[in-house]
């Protein structure tokens, strides 16, 4: 095993990582190269989250870190050390109500497998947080950026726009 300049043999080195985790403060030693999916899935046991493609391009990870919406799978675990990570199973209030989009999504039948699904509503919960989604366009743009191989996308554009007007009542909903 090769050394570092510090002499200590590399590939094997551990941080302590702090952070909230849908609101909760968790510890853990981790080893550097540790994704924050991986993180999450094995140390945290929050298998909410999933890992698809391990490049940042199917969407599977999406999880909000600091309230931005990032791909865990590219994100090494010591990186969210001191702050705010937020998972689908955050998503639920405390009493497990779903939140709007998880609502949404179940009514219209906006998943199959489920694989896809829970970066689907992490990435709308983000978009939802900017205001109302207001047209079809609109809501493909903002399912545009994670992959589904089983839907065609109509009950998920559906979902969007429900759970838009479920958020912000005086929007309009329309279909473009």
């Amino acid at each position: 095993m090769p050394e570092s300049p510090s002499g200590t043999r590399t590939g094997h080195e551990t941080q302590v990582v702090r952070t909230t985790v849908n609101g909760v403060e968790r510890e853990a030693e981790v080893a550097t190269r540790l994704t924050l999916a991986d993180f999450l899935r094995h140390e945290l046991r929050l298998t909410g989250t999933h890992v698809g493609c391990e490049h940042g391009v199917c969407g599977a990870c999406t999880v909000h870190v600091d309230g931005a919406a990032v791909r865990s799978c590219l994100m090494l675990a010591v990186q969210a050390n001191g702050r705010r990570v937020d998972t689908v199973e955050g998503l639920a209030g405390p009493d497990g109500e779903l939140a709007p989009i998880q609502e949404a999504f179940s009514k219209h039948h906006a998943l199959q497998c489920g694989f896809c699904t829970s970066g689907f509503l992490m990435s709308v919960a983000e978009a939802l947080k900017e205001g109302p989604i207001e047209t079809e366009q609109a809501a493909r743009e903002v399912l545009g950026g994670n992959i589904c191989r089983c839907t065609g996308y109509a009950g998920m554009v559906d979902a969007v726009l429900e759970a838009s007007q479920t958020s912000y009542p005086t929007a309009k909903g329309e279909h473009a």
